[in-house]
């Protein structure tokens, strides 16, 4: 029985990536889609691209806190938001209240993090009791975007590290430059700084 099982695993296997390896009409794409991208040579050209990238960013958009803030250290959905008046950064939680919130002037670090984790499929195809599924499993990954933000806490004398999770790495990017040039920090690679002279 466990023979024919494998059997007809694996016959499903080849059938679905023969059906996945046909050859697909090109899909139309715009000239929009299509446009080189130039990419910038100094920081001047990068600060104009921030500032574009800043007019297409939202006001507020979800993320999910991971953790790094002294009294919050549970993984909660919620929403970013930047305060220009106030000069901060907020998060409110799912309620919609503010949970915390930074002053752009405590933040020292801004980047971009990527993790590629196990997808649920991959964790379930690995649990399969067939020879090789597990390594089948072990291959099926999906990346994770983070936002981190260093900061230094004046009231205690502290440093953190905050993780935000965000859903693609176009929205990490921008919120990135927005918040970059917010900060009033200087571009490093996709990152922004303060320097030690703030």
């Amino acid at each position: 029985m466990k023979k024919i099982t494998g059997f007809l695993f694996l016959v499903f296997l080849a059938l679905g990536v023969n059906g996945s390896a046909q050859v697909r009409p090109p899909a139309e794409t715009s000239e929009k889609e299509t446009a080189k991208v130039e990419v910038p040579k100094d920081s001047s050209e990068k600060v104009e691209l921030a500032k574009e990238a800043q007019k297409d960013l939202p006001k507020s958009f979800k993320v999910q806190y991971q953790g790094g803030l002294f009294g919050f250290s549970k993984k909660q959905d919620g929403t970013i938001g930047f305060d220009d008046i106030n000069e901060r950064l907020i998060f409110y939680g799912e309620d919609g209240k503010e949970k915390f919130s930074l002053p752009y002037s405590a933040l020292t670090v801004v980047y971009p993090s990527e993790k590629k984790v196990q997808s649920g499929t991959g964790r379930v195809v690995s649990a399969i009791p067939i020879m090789g599924s597990g390594i089948l499993g072990g291959l099926m990954k999906k990346k994770k975007n983070y936002l981190v933000v260093q900061f230094e806490d004046a009231e205690v004398g502290a440093k953190g590290d905050i993780n935000f999770r965000l859903d693609s790495s176009d929205l990490v990017e921008s919120a990135i430059n927005t918040l970059g040039q917010k900060a009033e920090m200087k571009p490093r690679g996709d990152a922004y700084i303060r320097s030690k002279g703030y």
